[in-house]
């Protein structure tokens, strides 16, 4: 059999070929018995190309459809993704739209290596000033739009597999734990509340959520008969949602049944939040105020603005800003002292997660405070209990040390 040459009188390879032009190509059949052709300048660089495709079909990657985009595979995962609540898969699909889907979306898969996606996040971060939060939430749905490109044959690996660990670490933005308020930071948000005729509307709802550890879309979308006052009980079985609808280009209320079957439950009413359902009650009596609107067939929400229509988290973190803000200039005006205690800047969320920590130092049994969260998975409630009792026990022995050193000195006086 005669061996086939090139020009440089190379010996080719079976399937490779030298065109008119002087380039070359490699021919070969997939296991489907379509035929495909990759093309390179010298035989070098079509070698190395036939290596990765070797490599492609010994590893059972696909090679029959290398112009497979990145969006192409989103419109995959699209039409098969279930089991996800509504207003999360339409956040998800914000998210591609928005950020990937008009420039990242076009890359062809076959092309896509690690540092692509890496150098994608830094677009993100140093181009368009996005939030680390909200880079999380792009390469959530990014991340699981690659990994059916694994499960398809179409990648050997999830190229964005620890691209946001490494942006995070490179642009040093890993965000400290989110803390809960301390019993003294407690004690002055609720007295200034309370006392505060400009701030007093907001107690209420603010008092439930410290008191419940509600999460904010379970609280807003409270309704009157989900409240039993004769048995003391909180009856939670659906959550308020807001979310922007892509059709009308218009955002939305929605109500959503809780994600898993531990948000469906009932939770026991403190005094505390009993009063401030009644004076909620009395304040919209007062006033005349009812509830006008009706979402998903769900109406007669308990806290609703002065417009009859119910409460929006980002309203009610304005709220709290405006109430930290406040609260700290009246501290710095009436006192004297150097050592006062101001509020931190917090959200509606750490109101959950202060209601955690005092269960916490309460020492509530860990199940009984998995039912009262509404987790699913007891070990989300574990780290919770694990950070709040770290720091209360780092006060517990600041605290223990002080006694020591007291009674020290106690005994150096009386000597």
């Amino acid at each position: 059999m005669v061996k086939r040459k090139d020009n440089k009188n190379r010996v080719l390879k079976e399937g490779e070929y030298q065109r008119a032009n002087g380039s070359y190509e490699f021919k070969w059949r997939t296991k489907t018995g379509k035929r495909q052709s990759v093309y390179a300048p010298t035989l070098e660089e079509l070698r190395e190309k036939e290596l990765t495709i070797f490599r492609d079909i010994l590893d059972g990657i696909r090679t029959d459809e290398k112009n497979i985009t990145v969006n192409d595979l989103y419109y995959r995962w699209v039409k098969l993704k279930r089991g996800l609540k509504d207003n999360t898969f339409q956040n998800y699909q914000y998210m591609y739209t928005q950020f990937v889907e008009p420039d990242f979306g076009k890359t062809r898969i076959s092309d896509l290596k690690r540092t692509d996606v890496r150098a994608f996040y830094n677009y993100l971060h140093d181009n368009r000033h996005l939030k680390s939060s909200t880079i999380d939430g792009v390469h959530t749905v990014l991340h699981q739009v690659l990994e059916l490109g694994v499960e398809d044959d179409y990648l050997r690996y999830n190229p964005s597999d620890n691209a946001l660990k490494e942006l995070k670490r490179a642009h040093n933005t890993d965000t400290e734990k989110k803390k809960a308020l301390t019993k003294e930071e407690q004690i002055i948000f609720e007295g200034f509340l309370s006392a505060s005729p400009k701030y007093n509307r907001w107690q209420p709802i603010f008092t439930v959520m410290l008191w419940t550890g509600m999460r904010v879309g379970e609280t807003v979308g409270l309704r009157w008969e989900d409240i039993d006052f004769e048995n003391n009980l909180i009856n939670i079985n659906h959550t308020l949602v807001y979310y922007s609808k892509k059709e009308t280009n218009n955002c939305v209320y929605a109500i959503n049944t809780p994600k898993t079957s531990a948000g469906n439950r009932s939770i026991p009413m403190l005094p505390v939040v009993k009063d401030a359902f009644l004076k909620e009650k009395w304040f919209q009596e007062e006033t005349e105020q009812n509830c006008n609107v009706v979402i998903d067939g769900y109406t007669d929400f308990v806290f609703i603005n002065r417009f009859g229509g119910v409460q929006h988290q980002g309203t009610l973190n304005k709220a709290l800003n405006r109430i930290v803000r406040d609260c700290n200039y009246e501290i710095l005006d009436k006192s004297s002292k150097n050592e006062i205690i101001l509020l931190p800047k917090f959200s509606c969320h750490i109101l959950r997660h202060t209601f955690t920590t005092r269960m916490c130092e309460a020492g509530v049994n860990i199940k009984a405070m998995q039912e009262i969260l509404g987790h699913s998975d007891s070990g989300t409630t574990l780290d919770i209990y694990t950070d709040a009792t770290k720091d209360f026990k780092r006060n517990e022995i600041i605290n223990l040390e002080s006694y020591f050193v007291h009674q020290r000195l106690l005994r150096q006086s009386i000597v």
